[in-house]
Order: structure tokens, then C-alpha cells, then sequence
């Protein structure tokens, strides 16, 4: 049964003079794929670094299993992110990577093969991570998002620098965790993709909820990048 496992609960955050986020309210189930859209400067990044824990509020709440990131027993085991494709060490290894995050998180050793494998990145396990490409360091950092066995995953742009072959990888990835009853939010600008990937849509622009819920309530018979566009530009006028 699907239970809200992701919950933005009037969140605003002031960042000086620009109100990045404004009494933003959402929520986010298991078992499904959430496409979380909305313009550049939207509002997008600092909700989910809200929901993370990496920065702190100025009202209201973003909430994972009922409580904020911070207090989550071991949560490397509970919420798996990527932000972005550059925390690595550029002279180690894909294993010798993984080998300092299963460290630092007490995870067994033996899970990096089963991630690295996951992601299909047997072949580059002791290749050094300056040589890889973007793609091949998204992938990496779905690995370590993975370490853990979360049962929620967070990500940004996953999708940033994967070939069309990727794409339809990570659309099969992200679908059979959902399968598994994982809670899956994706931030992500490629909406035809999204269009093929997600079971629902919340929409963000000028840090305010646009429109939220299944993809086809969104679309009601538009292309998804027609109900994005009409959707944000009736807010932007």
C-alpha cells in the first residue's frame, strides 16, 4: 500500500533579498516515480537541499518518513541522493570511491560490487574517475546513492550527460525500484523523457506549487512539455 513517504509542509526559504521558496506544500508516495519540474530559478534546488538537510528553512518544513533528514538513523540506509556528478576523488578508483563512502557509513564492502553492477559499471570498477565521462559519473553517483539499499532516492538531473542508450537505462532503472516500492523524486528539464518515465508530476515556478498529481491529471490529452509550458507561463504573467 502507498504511504506518503516524502512531505513539503508550507516551506519557504529566504535567501537575503530573494524568497527562493514560498509556503510550498507537496507530497511524495512510495511505489511510484514523482517528476519534480519547474523553470531554471524555480525553486527546485532548494527544496530538495531543504529536504536534505543541507540547508535550513526559513518557515515551514520538508519532511522524509515523518521527521527532517537530521534526525534519521542511519540515513544513508534510508534516502539515497545525487545533486550532482562532482563529489568524487578524481585519483581513485569507482571502487576505491565507493570504498571511502561504505566506509564513512559503515556498509559492508561487499554491497559496492552489487551497486556497481547495478549501474552497470563492472567494466570501470578500477578505472580512475578522472577519465570518466559525465555520464559515466552520474552513474557512479547512483552507485553511492544506492549504497545504502535506501528505500527513498532523490535526484537531480540524472539523466545530465547520458547518451540515448542511458536514458532509456536509467527510465528502466528509476521504473523497476518504483516496482520494488521505493519512492523515487526526480528533478529533471527533459520532459519528453519525463513524460515516459514518471507515474506523477509536481510542478514548481517562482518557488510556488504550479500543479501536483498523476501525469495524466497533468496532461489531461497534452504532451507533458505543453502542460509544463502553459501551466508556468499562466503563472509568469
Amino acid at each position: 500500500m502507498s504511504s506518503v513517504k516524502i512531505e513539503f509542509s508550507h516551506l519557504s526559504k529566504q535567501y537575503k533579498d530573494v524568497l527562493a521558496v514560498s509556503d510550498f506544500s507537496a507530497q511524495v508516495i512510495s511505489g511510484r516515480v514523482t517528476g519534480f519540474l519547474g523553470p531554471n530559478g524555480a525553486g527546485k534546488s532548494t527544496a530538495l537541499r531543504c529536504l536534505l538537510g543541507l540547508v535550513t528553512p526559513t518557515g515551514g518544513s520538508a519532511l522524509v518518513n515523518g521527521g527532517p533528514y537530521s534526525s534519521l538513523h542511519d540515513p544513508i540506509k534510508q534516502v539515497g541522493a545525487v545533486l550532482d556528478s562532482r563529489g568524487f576523488h578524481p585519483g581513485l578508483t569507482a571502487k576505491q570511491n565507493l570504498k571511502v563512502m561504505a566506509s564513512a557509513s559503515g556498509i559492508d564492502f561487499a554491497r559496492i560490487d552489487v551497486v556497481l553492477k547495478l549501474v552497470e559499471l563492472e567494466d570501470a570498477t578500477n578505472k580512475r574517475t578522472k577519465g570518466f565521462s559525465l555520464g559515466m559519473k552520474q552513474r557512479l553517483s547512483l552507485a553511492i546513492a544506492m549504497l545504502g539499499d535506501p528505500e527513498i532516492l532523490v535526484l537531480d538531473e540524472p539523466a545530465n550527460g547520458l547518451d540515448p542508450f542511458g536514458i532509456v537505462w536509467l527510465r528502466e532503472f528509476v521504473t523497476k525500484l518504483a516496482a520494488e516500492g521505493r519512492t523515487i523524486l526526480v528533478s529533471s528539464h527533459q520532459l519528453a523523457e519525463m513524460q515516459n518515465t514518471v507515474n506523477d508530476v509536481l510542478i514548481i515556478n517562482k518557488g510556488k506549487v504550479v500543479a501536483q498529481g498523476s501525469i495524466d491529471e497533468i496532461r489531461q490529452g497534452k504532451t507533458l512539455e505543453e502542460a509544463f509550458l502553459a501551466l508556468t507561463a499562466r503563472r509568469s504573467a
